[in-house]
């Protein structure tokens, strides 16, 4: 069974950081791309960034581009998400997402950006920016 723990978060006063993790185990991760996504309060869960399978390749929603870094080792399992010059509107619980299987990053992206119901999550991290 997949598991994916997340931990990192915490208060931060607005243009602060922060970097999250996210240790997977269950499995082989080093050959499925990786992803964050955040749920704010009343909203829906909406994608934040992903990873491909070597790290090589990254994509970021528009809110977060050229503030946010995800980054894996995979000989730790592990998926990090550097989040820098964060806002009030970065406030949100923050999860970790493993691709259903082996693909290229653009379809797992297209597939996250369409709220595809995934069947693993951790239990998040909170992540508050005060301002």
């Amino acid at each position: 069974q997949v598991l994916l723990v997340e931990s990192g978060g915490g208060l931060v006063q607005a243009g602060g950081s922060l970097r999250l993790s996210c240790a997977a185990s269950g499995r082989t991760f080093s050959s499925h791309a990786m992803g964050w996504f955040r749920q704010a309060p009343g909203k829906e869960r909406e994608f934040v960034a992903a990873i491909n399978w070597s790290g090589g390749r990254t994509y970021y929603a528009d809110s977060v581009k050229d503030r946010f870094t995800i980054s894996r080792d995979n000989a730790k399992n592990t998926v990090y998400l550097q989040m820098n010059s964060l806002k009030p509107e970065d406030t949100a619980v923050y999860y970790c997402n493993t691709d259903r299987y082996p693909r290229p990053l653009g379809d797992y992206v297209r597939e996250a950006l369409r709220r595809y119901e995934y069947d693993y999550w951790g239990q998040g991290t909170q992540v508050t920016v005060s301002s």
